[in-house]
């Protein structure tokens, strides 16, 4: 589960750039809140159907006339994992969509973005590591990840 501030925000990113589908969405006006649940693209029947692997996306209603709250992570949380057909093409997709790669994928494996809540993800190439390849072999870290 992660924590979003803005639910149109997070869905451009985790939908439109980085490729999942939501399978599902549940209101809660007593609890004021709002869960939305994810599937890698592949897995979007099998989210249907039994609900896994899914990442829920938790939006908590603002109360009217107060700030919102703002989301620092913490409790212990570390990254989300999300394996790739091919790393280097992901990878070129989410920067000319404005994603800043932040651990580019030098080794053709592994790579880490961030989300607009500044969740650290994981980029995993599926299978073996990909033979180096320019531009990322020589690029250097951006910000933290």
């Amino acid at each position: 589960m992660v924590r979003v501030r803005d639910i149109d925000e997070s869905l451009d990113f985790y939908c439109n750039k980085m490729g999942m589908v939501e399978t599902r969405r549940m209101e809660n006006e007593q609890g004021r809140f709002t869960l939305i649940f994810l599937a890698a693209d592949q897995d979007e029947q099998r989210g249907k159907d039994t609900q896994t692997p899914l990442l829920e996306l938790t939006y908590n209603w603002p109360v009217e006339g107060e700030e919102p709250e703002i989301y620092t992570g913490g409790r212990n949380f570390g990254h989300l994992a999300y394996r790739v057909d091919n790393i280097y093409e992901t990878c070129a997709r989410l920067q000319d969509n404005g994603v800043t790669i932040n651990r580019p994928p030098r080794d053709g494996y592994m790579a880490f973005i961030k989300s607009p809540d500044g969740i650290s993800i994981e980029l995993l190439q599926r299978g073996d590591a990909l033979p180096a390849a320019e531009p990322w072999a020589s690029m250097p870290n951006t910000g933290t990840w």
